[in-house]
C-alpha cells in the first residue's frame, strides 16, 4: 500500500464489469469511521463473486425499503445506492445471525438489530455464481459478517445513522 490507496487488481481473476478498469471501486458513506467497512465488504464482495456489496438498516417491525449505509460498489462508478424492497428478507428483532444464499441474485446475513432499527450486509450483481457457497466459504463470509456486526454495534457506528450523507 503506498499513498494510502489499496490496489485490489491483483486479486481479482475476472472481466472488468461494465467498461470499468479491472480493480475499480465506488464507495457511498463510507467517510470517517465508516471506512472500516471498505476491507470486509470487499473481502465478503469477492468470495461471493459479486459487484456490490452494502450495509443497510430499516425500521424494526415496519420494512419500508432498506436505506443504504455503507456501501461499496465494483461495477458502478458512482456506488449504486438504489435497494428493491423484497432485496431484505423480513428480520425480527431477535433473529439469529443467518446468510440467506440466493445464489446468482446475492446474499443476504442478518446483522443484528439496535435502537429500532434492523441491520443487514447485502450482496448482489455478478451473475457467475450458479451453485450455492462451500462450507469454507459460508464460514469466512460469516466471520467477515461478524467484523462487520462488531464495528456497528461494539463500535457504536449504527448510532451515525443519521448523518448518511
Amino acid at each position: 500500500m503506498a499513498d494510502e490507496i489499496i490496489d485490489i487488481s491483483g486479486y481479482l481473476r475476472r472481466k472488468p464489469v461494465r467498461d470499468l478498469p479491472l480493480g475499480s471501486m465506488a464507495l457511498w458513506g463510507a467517510h470517517g469511521e465508516r471506512s472500516r467497512f471498505a476491507l470486509p465488504l470487499w473481502r465478503i464482495i469477492h468470495l461471493a463473486r459479486a459487484e456490490r456489496g452494502m450495509i443497510v438498516s430499516c425500521e424494526l417491525g415496519r420494512h419500508h425499503v432498506p436505506e443504504p449505509f455503507v456501501v461499496l460498489d465494483l461495477g458502478a462508478d458512482p456506488a449504486r445506492t438504489e435497494i428493491g424492497s423484497k432485496t431484505m428478507p423480513r428480520y425480527g428483532a431477535d433473529e439469529a445471525p443467518s446468510l440467506l444464499d440466493r445464489k446468482r441474485d446475492g446474499l443476504a446475513i442478518f446483522l443484528g438489530a439496535g435502537s429500532g432499527r434492523i441491520w443487514a450486509l447485502l450482496v448482489d450483481g455478478g451473475d457467475e455464481r450458479v451453485e450455492p457457497l462451500s462450507v469454507t466459504l459460508r464460514e469466512d463470509i460469516l466471520f467477515l459478517a461478524g467484523e462487520c456486526a462488531g464495528l456497528l454495534f461494539l463500535r457504536e457506528l449504527s448510532v451515525e445513522r443519521d448523518s448518511i450523507e
